[in-house]
Parts: structure tokens; sequence; C-alpha cells
């Protein structure tokens, strides 16, 4: 993985590539008498894209979101590693806004952006986990919290830079075609400067040449800036193209977990996922 030499790094993580850097281990979630995620088990590598795929309603979402804090598991264990020296974080316990800091930052399957600020607005907020002022004192920009913005305010350009957002840097966001409102929703969570980036469905709703794009993007946050990724995707073509590992669920179950190619050839993912024509 080739990185670019940035002068505010855009991964926080000192983890060496090849090195676990999530653990994820029996985890157990349900809703009542439903179960959306049964033992699941498996571990992310720094440096890699992990995809994780299976049919709708298999748990995909509902794993990203205990990771994420949103959820909390009712078993299992789910640890970062954040540094070289073995420094690790059991996220299970911890709430959402205290995992960011820890340098997990997520898109959503659906667009959850400030529509009537501009994209360099919405990508400052996303800052604002490593800031000391509230929001309200952002807003309002005077004092303490102006130096900061100007602090914070080179790595978000180092991020416009990354996803070519500079035309579009002062519109609104509510005004932009959605692959770009896409695009900024990832800037965002770049700007998290994180160590782990969450993407559920990045892709969803794009036509053919606007999944091409983001395709690219995520590439380039993953080679150029070194951010390791867990991916939620339900193109196959993508998920088996830029993928270093692929997790699979069904019914909230894990029922492989490997190589894309070792994926492709396993016999229960072609039944509950792919389908008969992958033979």
């Amino acid at each position: 993985m080739l990185t670019r030499a940035y002068k505010h790094p855009l991964n926080s993580s000192t983890v060496p590539a090849g090195q676990p850097l999530l653990d994820i281990r029996d985890i157990g979630l349900r809703f009542g008498g439903v179960v959306a995620l049964a033992e699941v088990s498996t571990t992310v590598t720094a440096g890699h894209i992990h995809a994780i795929i299976g049919p709708n309603g298999a748990g995909k979402s509902s794993l990203l979101n205990c990771v994420s804090g949103i959820y909390r598991p009712q078993s299992g264990s789910i640890v970062l590693h954040t540094g070289a020296e073995g420094t690790s974080h059991e996220l299970v316990s911890q709430p959402p806004h205290q995992i960011a800091r820890l340098g997990v930052a997520r898109s959503f399957q659906n667009i959850e952006l400030f529509a009537h600020l501009t994209v360099l607005e919405n990508l400052m907020l996303g800052r604002h986990v490593h800031m000391s002022t509230s929001v309200l004192a952002s807003l309002l920009w005077f004092g303490p919290a102006r130096r900061q913005e100007i602090a914070q305010r080179g790595l978000v350009e180092e991020v416009i830079d990354l996803l070519s957002l500079q035309p579009h840097r002062h519109q609104a966001v509510g005004s932009l075609a959605y692959g770009i409102q896409k695009r900024v929703e990832l800037g965002r969570a770049l700007c998290v400067q994180p160590s782990l980036l969450l993407l559920d469905e990045p892709m969803a709703g794009m036509n053919s040449e606007e999944k091409e794009d983001m395709a690219r993007y995520i590439l380039d946050v993953h080679e150029l800036a070194g951010v390791t990724v867990i991916l939620i995707e339900h193109d196959m073509a993508v998920v088996m193209d830029i993928s270093d590992r692929v997790s699979v669920l069904d019914f909230g179950r894990l029922i492989a977990d490997g190589t894309p190619d070792e994926v492709k050839a396993n016999a229960q993912v072609i039944e509950a996922y792919l389908g008969a024509e992958q033979h």
C-alpha cells in the first residue's frame, strides 16, 4: 500500500500494516426474540479493506452499529488496537462519541448531512470530535473557537483535495448531486482522522458511473491516506475487486471469512447470496 506524505496525516492509527486493528469476538445481538447477530467473530487487519456482505437483513449494519456504539450487544467483545505498543480499548462498553474519539468514523446508508450547510461547513463538523469548544461556540466563531477552527482547517483542506471537492466547497450540500453528497459524507467521516473507517453501503442508489467514481475515492482513502476500511456493499463486482478480505453474514451468522477468491468459491456463500450463476 502506497501512502502519500500528508502534512496532516488522515490516518490516526499507529498499528503497523498487517497487524490486527479490530478484533470482533462472539458478538451476540438480540431485539426481543429476534437474533440479529449470533456469535459473530472476525479480525480486521490494519491496512486492509475488509468487506462485509450478505442478503438484506443478514445483520451487516447491525454489526457496524455495534462497532460504532449505536447498539450494545448482549454478549461478546470488540477490541480496537490503537498503538504499536499494544494499547487497546474494549468498545462494547463505550458510548458512540468516545468511540469516535478513539478513531472510529463511519458513514451511513442514508445520507446524514446538514443540507443547508456548505460542503466546507459539513466537513468542519467532522473535526469537532477533536475540539474542546462547543458546536454553538464554533458556529458563532469567536475567541478560542475561532482559533481552534483555524488550526483544524488544514486537515479539512487535505480531505477536500483528496476527494476533489474543491469546486463544491462553498455550495450548500442540499443543492448537490446525490453522488457528490455521498462523497461529502465520506469526507466528513475522513475528517475525524480515523484509524478505522466504517462505510455502510457508500454506493447505494448510484448509477454505474457514480459507483466507479466512489470506488476510486475509497481506494484513494485506503492507498493514499492509509486508512483501514470496513465496507458494506451489495455490488459484488466492486467488493471482489477492491477488498482484501470478505466476511459473509446470513441470518446473523458468519458463514464465510476469507479472501475474495476463497469467498467466491464457498458453496454456502453461493447458495445464500451470490447465486447459482457464480458456479
